[in-house]
C-alpha cells in the first residue's frame, strides 16, 4: 500500500526540472559519485539501479530520452508528466491510499492506529516546497537519528535593494565564498542572487553556517559573497590593456567602454557601487579610480542576509547515515524501516543529481524491504 498525503501522486516529481524533469546525470557512476558529499554510501545503491537500468525502465514503455550540457538528462518530450505516467501505470497493482497523511507510527508499525504494516518504506521528502506535501514533522515520524536540516541548492537574498538591475545575467562569472569558488551563470533577482553558479555555490554556504531548521526557522545571516566579473583576464592582464586603451581611446566615455567586460544593464549599477561617473572620458581616469576598476571587476562582492527560503530546491540533512545500512537502506535502529530519497541527509548539486538519489535509493529499499520478513522478536 502508498499511503500519499496529497490527492495526486507526483506532486514533486512534475516540477523537477522546470516542470522538464532532469531525471539524472549522464556522467559514469565513478565520476558521478564525486559530486556528492556522501559518495561512499551511495556507492551501492548506484550500481543497483543504474542510468541504464533506469532509462530503459521508460523506453520500454516508448518515452525517449536527450542528453544536454552538463550531461542532464531530460524525456524526449520534455514533460515530467510522461515520466510520472509511466510510473503510475505500473502500480496497477498497488493499492494507492490518497489525502492520507501519516501522523503517528507506533513501535508495532500500527500507522494512524488504523494500519498495521509488516515493513515500511519512508520516503516523505525534504522541507523544500511545502505545498507539494513535505513537512518537517515527517522526520519525527520515527525516532531515527537526525542530522542539522538546512536548506540547500537555494537562492541569496541581499542586502542592497537589487530591483533596479532585476533580470540581469551575468554570464560565466566565478562566484567566491570564503575558499570555495564555483563559475556559472549568475541571475538578479528583485530580492538578491540566484542563477546556476549561486544556486550551486549555496549549498557550500548553507552547510558552513550554524543553524538547524528543527530548531528555528528563522535563519539569521550576515556575510560576503566575491564575483569575478572578469575571470578570463588576470589583474595584471587587465592593468595592462587599461593602461594602453586609456591612452589611444581617451574620449571615450567609461560607461561605453566597460561594454567590452560587462552586460549593458549591469554598468550603470556597477559604476555607482564603486563610485565612478560613467561619463568620465578614459583620459580623465586617475591611477586610483583605474586601480578601483580593475579590483571590482575582479572582486565585486554583496553582502548576504539570508537565503529565498521559498524557492529551495532540496534539503542538506535528514535520517543521518550513519543509521542506516547503505547496502539495503534499511534502518539499524529499527528492523524492517526503510528509508529513501531526500529524507535522508543526502543531497547533490543541480543537474540530475538529486532525482538520481530518489531513484537508486528508492529503487533499493524497495528491493530490500520485497525480500522474506524478518523476525521482529
Amino acid at each position: 500500500i502508498i499511503l500519499e498525503k496529497n490527492p495526486k501522486l507526483g506532486r514533486k516529481l512534475l516540477t523537477t526540472g522546470g516542470g522538464r524533469c532532469n531525471i539524472t546525470n549522464a556522467k559514469p557512476i565513478k565520476k558521478l559519485l564525486k559530486f556528492y558529499p556522501q559518495k561512499n554510501f551511495l556507492k551501492h545503491s548506484f550500481y543497483t539501479l543504474t542510468n541504464e537500468y533506469l532509462l530503459s525502465f521508460f523506453e520500454n514503455k516508448g518515452l525517449n530520452f536527450i542528453e544536454e550540457d552538463n550531461n542532464r538528462i531530460f524525456p524526449e518530450s520534455e514533460k515530467s508528466s510522461d515520466i510520472l505516467k509511466i510510473l503510475t501505470d505500473y502500480l496497477e497493482d498497488v493499492v494507492i491510499s490518497y489525502n492520507f497523511e501519516v501522523k503517528s507510527i507506533s513501535d508495532d508499525f500500527v500507522i494512524n492506529d488504523k494500519i498495521k504494516a509488516d515493513k515500511i518504506i519512508i520516503a516523505t521528502g525534504g522541507i523544500t516546497y511545502p505545498q507539494t506535501g513535505c513537512s518537517i514533522d515527517n522526520y519525527f515520524l520515527t525516532s531515527q537519528p537526525l542530522t542539522d536540516i538546512k536548506y540547500g541548492l537555494v537562492p541569496l537574498v541581499t542586502k542592497k535593494d537589487l530591483s533596479s538591475i532585476a533580470g540581469v545575467t551575468l554570464y560565466d562569472v566565478v562566484i567566491s565564498y570564503k575558499k570555495t569558488k564555483v563559475q556559472g551563470n549568475v541571475l538578479i533577482s528583485h530580492v538578491g542572487l540566484t542563477g546556476p553558479g549561486i544556486i550551486d555555490l549555496s549549498n557550500d554556504i548553507s552547510e558552513s553556517i550554524s543553524y538547524n531548521l528543527l530548531e528555528n526557522d528563522d535563519v539569521d545571516v550576515d556575510f560576503e559573497i566575491a564575483i569575478d566579473l572578469c575571470p578570463e583576464s588576470s589583474r595584471e592582464e587587465l592593468q595592462d590593456k587599461f593602461n594602453q586603451d586609456f591612452q589611444t581611446k581617451g574620449k571615450t566615455m567609461i560607461k561605453n567602454y566597460l561594454k567590452l567586460f560587462l552586460t549593458n544593464k549591469f554598468i550603470d549599477f556597477f559604476l555607482d557601487e564603486i563610485n565612478l561617473d560613467g561619463e568620465t572620458q578614459l583620459s580623465r581616469i586617475n591611477k586610483k579610480s583605474k586601480n578601483r576598476l580593475i579590483e571590482n571587476l575582479k572582486r565585486f562582492t554583496f553582502n548576504i542576509t539570508g537565503f529565498n527560503d521559498k524557492l529551495a530546491k532540496v534539503t542538506i540533512g535528514g535520517i543521518d547515515l550513519d543509521s542506516i545500512n547503505p547496502k539495503t537502506m534499511e534502518s539499524t535502529v529499527i528492523p524492517d524501516l526503510y528509508f529513501a530519497g531526500e529524507v535522508l541527509d543526502l543531497h547533490g548539486p543541480t543537474g540530475g543529481y538529486n532525482l538520481k538519489i530518489a531513484f537508486s535509493t528508492g529503487y533499493l529499499a524497495g528491493l530490500s524491504a520485497s525480500e522474506k520478513k524478518k523476525d521482529r522478536n
